[in-house]
């Protein structure tokens, strides 16, 4: 498996600076934030998009995914969401970034409606997405936050361009063991997100391995030769400003996410 960090540890620091910190540190690929308040979004232009897509080749860095924020769950017009997707989409097809990540977001409507709404909207989606040569995603989030309400609505959609991403922290506070996240999204599967915390009621941002979350126990689930090839850490320092800045902690880092990988310990 390879390695991946998020750029949602890096708020708004120059691609550059990004390439950097992935060469310096060993990491194999980054996962893009793909907000406007980053230097890589729906909005750049093509120059703009030849560009990082120069940038990444010329540091031997990959694009792992573009992490967006349409709501698949929550209630309103289908039509602006899905006009969202296809924007990140597209700007995937362009990066050469193999997955699109989007929300559930359902929070209001009850659950049949959610998963109705998230059902329909992926099912516009997904054949978008494979006309496209790109997945789309959708995270262990919000509404939807364990692994068993992901694959509920992913079955019903019945697409193979539509996926999961497991971020091992909400299905754990979703109340979720790890074996029963992974049984339930193995099928679906597009890479899992590792992060660390320090209990369940204080999510505030610890490298990997310093916090209460199961994380060797969710890695260990991973079959080495599987179709699930990445790990990404994602460090919140977008919403939680105060916490140490990334950079520093990458060695650390990706020290620990090797041994989790490491099946011989």
């Amino acid at each position: 498996m390879r390695l991946a960090f998020s750029t949602l540890g890096t708020p708004a620091l120059p691609l550059p600076d990004v390439l950097r910190l992935a060469t310096d540190n060993g990491f194999h690929g980054v996962e893009l934030r793909a907000h406007p308040e980053e230097p890589v979004h729906p909005g750049i232009g093509l120059t703009e998009r030849v560009d990082v897509v120069e940038r990444f080749k010329d540091a031997g860095v990959e694009i792992l995914a573009l992490a967006g924020y349409p709501r698949m769950a929550e209630s309103g017009d289908d039509e602006q969401v899905l006009a969202q997707v296809r924007s990140l989409l597209e700007l995937a097809r362009d990066l050469g970034a193999p997955y699109v990540r989007v929300f559930p977001g359902g929070g209001d409507a009850g659950i049949a409606e959610s998963d109705a709404t998230a059902v329909r909207r992926l099912g516009k989606a997904a054949p978008m997405a494979a006309d496209l040569g790109v997945r789309v995603l959708l995270e262990t989030h919000d509404s939807h936050r364990t692994g068993t309400d992901v694959a509920r609505v992913l079955r019903a959609v019945g697409h193979p361009s539509a996926g999961a991403l497991w971020d091992v922290m909400h299905t754990w506070r979703g109340g979720e063991e790890p074996r029963k996240s992974y049984d339930a999204l193995a099928p679906y599967l597009g890479y899992v997100q590792v992060k660390d915390i320090p209990a369940m009621d204080d999510t505030t941002p610890l490298p990997p391995g310093d916090g209460v979350l199961p994380l060797a126990e969710a890695a260990a689930l991973l079959p080495p030769d599987g179709p699930c090839e990445w790990l990404c850490w994602e460090y919140e320092k977008r919403w939680y400003p105060e916490v140490p800045e990334l950079a520093g902690l990458l060695p650390r880092a990706r020290a620990h996410m090797e041994r989790l990988l490491d099946r011989d310990t």
